[in-house]
């Protein structure tokens, strides 16, 4: 009879603490309940980005200063990522992307029964010359400049690497491309030309009608659209 009480006193002690835990939650839930403010927190004012004042504008190269004396050793370098992708050797055969010999001043679609992409197609319409200020744009990132290319490179963000780069493929069969006059307008400080004004003298026309850009497909090089190493 005695070991039966003994288990009861013990339950009842176990059933006692746990009914004064719950009523302890409860009676503290209510004390410390607390109420949700009208207003979050603090308003902080962030200023628009027009705000905040226009970004620091970045000036295309200055191709007749850079070309002339840019490092084709390095350029030759930085190709080395494109070359699973394209061959750069007169006639060389096309690889995920097009073969890029004398692709610098040529068409963006420039090697024939190759299969470029809708995309780059279209935009060799509006853009139909791999100028330098095109090349430069596309090796700076492909997906931008030519929304939908089936090249996955991501692209070239150093200028001196990229201006490296167009050197040594403008080595490979695009020699005869003119390198344009040095032009102040591109250099840091310097003052854009009036409107309407002539460009300088040597300085490369664009192509009728194209906004330039490069070849399709050129993998870590202009000229193709693939997947350039790297």
């Amino acid at each position: 009879m005695s070991g039966d009480l003994k288990w009861n006193k013990i339950m009842g002690a176990g059933l006692g603490t746990a009914f004064a835990v719950l009523v302890l939650q409860q009676v503290s839930g209510a004390v410390f309940a607390t109420k949700e403010p009208e207003k979050m927190g603090y308003m902080i004012n962030v200023p628009e980005e027009a705000e905040a004042g226009a970004a620091e504008e970045v000036l295309p190269p200055d191709w007749g200063t850079l070309l002339p004396v840019a490092d084709l050793a390095a350029g030759e370098a930085a190709y080395a990522r494109c070359a699973s992708c394209h061959t750069v050797n007169s006639g060389g055969a096309d690889g995920i992307g097009p073969n890029l010999y004398g692709v610098v001043g040529g068409r963006v679609l420039h090697r024939p029964g190759f299969a470029y992409s809708d995309a780059m197609t279209a935009h060799a319409g509006v853009a139909p010359i791999w100028g330098y200020d095109e090349l430069d744009q596309f090796l700076t990132a492909p997906a931008r400049y030519v929304e939908g290319t089936k090249m996955s490179f991501a692209g070239l963000r150093d200028t001196q690497a990229r201006v490296n780069l167009i050197a040594y493929l403008r080595s490979q069969g695009s020699a005869g491309f003119a390198i344009p006059a040095p032009d102040p307008a591109r250099q840091p400080g310097g003052a854009a030309p009036a409107e309407g004004a002539a460009p300088a003298e040597g300085a490369a026309a664009p192509a009728e009608g194209a906004q330039a850009a490069p070849a399709e497909g050129a993998a870590a090089a202009p000229g193709a659209e693939a997947t350039p190493a790297g």
